[in-house]
Formats: structure tokens, C-alpha cells, sequence
């Protein structure tokens, strides 16, 4: 699904939007123990960009060692950090700063700073912003990172021959796409995952024998890929973080659109459509 910096990218938008900070800054690991710093906001040098932070040092590397967030008031006196990047901060002029990791799997994955340019305590809620961003952009990764596990074990072949234990793990591995999707809070991630799944819906379809293609909302879409793979009301909510009310609404909305009296028929019309695998 891309690199993790395209979600350090949107963290940083996000911070520095939701707070107002003169200045937010961040990347992604390169290599197991090195961070590269490669978005920033608010800078009015070019000191910072491309500035590889090792594990340990100055603040980030402090963040990035412990596994959650540092913060100095006036980072050039700092007698907690070390000072291994004092010229390429104080050519930018900053002074109070936090550093908060995004951590997946027990693995920092990027760090997202935050900075003023006067020597003040950042406010709890300035803090708390950072750390529920950089939540976010864990939470958006570890979706990534299933959709990439569940990408990978597509069977090579999807054609109309494929057996019929294969498609079923075709369709399982559909409806957690569509699941995965909405997880996501990373809008050109999420529209590739469902762009992914349309893809897998078309693998064995008949073009010249499709029907017309109804049009089905996303939910109402998500809840018939649960349905397809032998899933009651009550595990496709489970799967979908609904409750059974609601998915039965769905249902029964996708089997109106669809001219169906059961759920068999609304999923055989559905692969019919080619919305379904």
C-alpha cells in the first residue's frame, strides 16, 4: 500500500491543523534504527528536511528508544537529551518541542514532532493533540499492514476455473478488504483498498453475460460480502463494528436494490453484477 510516509504526512497536516503549532515535523524509520525527517510544516528553513535522526539521540531518538512521548521546554538547555542536532534545530529556532512515536506491532514506525519557538511548557491539550495523532496514524498503518497480509494471499489465479476452495478464500479475503476500508482514516488508502476489492468482486466475471449493475452504498456492499461468505447478521456486525439492527437494515435495503426475496438471491445477483467475488 506505499511507503509509511504518506501516513507521517497526513499526522503532521493533521497536528499542526488541529493546534495552530508554528511548526510540525516528521517522518518515517529508514532502516531499524534511524528516522529521516521528511514532512514539515511551518519551517522557515530547510535545516531540518532530510535530517536522519539516530535512536537515542536528541529528542525524537529519545521518543523513539522509550516507545512514547518526549517534550522540552527549551531544547538547547535540555539536561534529559542529547545535543547531536542542536545546529539544525536552532537554525530553525525552536525551543520547546514534543516527540511522539507511532508505535505498531511493539515497532516505532515514524516520529511526529510539535514545536514552538519561545522557551513555554507546551499545554497538556497541545500534548495530548500529539499523541492522539500519532494513535491515528498507528491505527491507519496496522489496517495497512492487514490489507497487505490479506493482499498477499490471493491466489494467483482468479479466473472462472479457479476451485471452488479458492474462490471462497478469494471472497473471505474480499469482505475484509471492504472491512479494512472503513478503518481506515486515510482517505487514498482507503479508496485503494475498496478500489482493491472492486477489482477482486470483477476477477471471474462475464462481461457479456453481466447484469446491470445496481448501485449499492458502501455499507450496504460491506454487509453482502460478509453475507456471501456464510456470515449470520450478529458476525457481520462483529466484523463491522455495527450492531445486528443495523446490518439487517442494510441487508435488507441491498436486497431491494438487488430484487431479491432472500439473501442467496441477493448474493447471486450481486455476482451476477460483478459487485461480489
Amino acid at each position: 500500500m506505499g511507503d509509511d510516509s504518506g501516513a507521517v504526512r497526513a499526522g503532521v497536516l493533521t497536528l499542526q491543523r488541529t493546534t495552530g503549532l508554528p511548526m510540525v515535523f516528521g517522518g518515517a524509520l529508514s532502516g531499524h534504527d534511524r528516522l529521516l525527517i521528511t514532512e514539515l510544516v511551518g519551517n522557515t528553513t530547510d535545516s531540518l528536511s532530510g535530517l536522519v535522526v539516530r535512536q537515542g539521540n536528541g529528542l525524537g531518538g529519545k521518543a523513539m528508544a522509550m516507545g512514547r512521548p518526549a517534550w522540552v521546554s527549551n531544547y538547547p538547555c535540555a539536561a534529559t537529551i542529547s545535543h547531536d542536532y542542536d545546529k539544525p534545530v536552532g537554525r530553525e529556532g525552536l525551543l520547546s518541542i514534543v516527540a511522539v512515536p507511532i508505535v505498531v506491532r511493539r515497532r516505532v514506525r515514524g516520529v511526529i514532532y510539535g514545536a514552538l519557538r519561545e522557551p513555554l511548557g507546551l499545554a497538556d491539550r497541545v500534548v495530548g493533540a500529539a499523541v492522539q495523532v500519532a494513535r491515528d496514524v498507528e491505527q491507519d498503518l496496522a489496517v495497512r499492514d492487514r490489507a497487505d497480509d490479506a493482499l498477499a494471499q490471493l491466489p494467483p489465479d482468479t479466473s472462472p476455473d479457479t476451485s471452488a476452495a479458492r474462490w471462497e478464500e478469494v471472497r473471505a479475503v474480499h469482505a475484509e478488504l471492504r472491512a479494512l476500508a472503513e478503518e481506515v482514516h486515510d482517505l487514498p488508502t482507503r479508496d485503494r483498498l475498496r478500489r482493491a476489492s472492486l477489482r477482486l468482486a470483477a476477477a471471474g466475471l462475464d462481461e457479456s453475460g453481466a447484469s446491470p449493475r445496481p448501485v449499492l452504498s458502501p455499507r450496504e456492499l460491506d454487509v453482502l460480502s460478509y453475507v456471501a461468505i456464510g456470515c449470520t447478521n450478529a458476525e457481520a456486525a462483529g466484523h463491522l463494528g455495527l450492531l445486528p439492527e443495523t446490518v439487517k437494515s442494510y441487508l435488507r435495503s441491498a436486497m431491494r436494490k438487488l430484487d431479491s426475496h432472500t439473501r442467496l438471491e441477493a448474493v447471486t445477483a450481486a455476482r451476477r453484477a460483478g459487485l461480489l467475488p
